[in-house]
């Protein structure tokens, strides 16, 4: 079975009102975890990339691990590039086998990250590939995106018909108020559902995107410190408001420090239970189903898409 693009799952998603999870993969386990979850919900999956995992598993690796996980499960999977930031490696990415790229202009001045999208938008049509388009700037840390308070910016609701129109991307990031990574909110988190209104206004039918979007489940941030680790103060996006967002025009979250918290947790705690261990296989077997658990429960819980692959 083919890897295939998200054009008819984020088709499916908007008419059906829930989103397609994309959870971010670094290797082995956290593969296996998540399209073994995908597969016992019979969800629909996108399994993303970053630069910085692209670099550390290597590419042909990533692959090959996903190939194997479509041989093993028989979805369909989108395999889909995090944060491309420029043309480059956008199109190293459509060239290896992708069958999605993300090219992020966003801290670029607006006609430069037209300029920029459209660029990548041509080359990757060429070859069949979808490209998600991001406007607004979201704060926060992970991986190599680090952006300030100060730096970040809400989506202006007045310019996503002129960029999608221009630039012919497939879908669109937009900035509502969530965060990259585990440290999101000084205060209460508050989602503007007003800018996603307005958008759905401007683009109907057209698929939204939300990265940070993270919830930091408290029970993991709790093993982490309870077993050495140094988290206080992480605090997510509540999960009733990303499913407000799935049952709207978002067809698409972004899933990763959730999972890095899943992992590190149930390391964590191995150790703490048996330190004297050294078996790679002992502590990354229950990271893995840390992970599975986790997925399983946002496909259910927060993304509504149980069922519908």
């Amino acid at each position: 079975m083919p890897l295939v693009t998200s054009k008819e799952m984020f088709r499916k998603a908007y008419e059906g009102g829930y989103a397609i999870g994309a959870f971010n993969v670094n290797n082995m386990e956290i593969i296996q975890g998540i399209t073994e979850a995908a597969k016992e919900e019979n969800a629909p999956l996108i399994l993303q990339v970053s630069a910085g995992a692209r670099k550390y598993a290597k590419h042909i690796y990533l692959m090959k691990l996903i190939e194997a996980a479509i041989e093993d499960t028989g979805l369909n999977i989108c395999v889909h590039l995090d944060h491309g930031e420029d043309f480059e490696i956008c199109k190293a990415c459509v060239d290896g086998g992708f069958t999605s790229v993300m090219i992020d202009g966003s801290k670029y001045p607006f006609e430069e990250n037209i300029r920029l999208t459209k660029q990548v938008v041509d080359y990757a049509h060429e070859h069949g590939v979808v490209v998600e388009g991001e406007l607004g700037r979201l704060a926060g840390i992970e991986d190599a995106i680090n952006v300030s308070e100060k730096d970040a910016a809400f989506t202006d609701p007045g310019q996503v018909e002129e960029f999608v129109k221009r630039t012919g991307v497939d879908s669109l990031a937009i900035a509502i108020g969530t965060s990259h990574g585990a440290y999101k909110f000084k205060g209460e988190p508050r989602l503007r559902f007003d800018i996603l209104e307005e958008v759905q206004k401007r683009l109907p039918g057209f698929p939204i995107v939300l990265h940070g979007a993270s919830s930091v489940v408290p029970e993991l941030v709790d093993t982490i410190n309870k077993y050495g680790g140094q988290m206080p103060g992480a605090k997510g996006v509540p999960e009733e408001m990303l499913r407000k967002a799935a049952s709207m025009a978002v067809c698409k979250i972004n899933i990763d420090s959730d999972l890095r918290l899943a992992m590190t947790a149930s390391i964590r705690k191995y150790f703490g239970e048996n330190p004297g261990e050294f078996d790679p296989r002992k502590y990354l077997g229950p990271a893995r189903e840390a992970i599975k658990a986790v997925v399983k429960h946002k496909i259910r819980n927060v993304l509504g898409c149980s069922g519908k692959a």
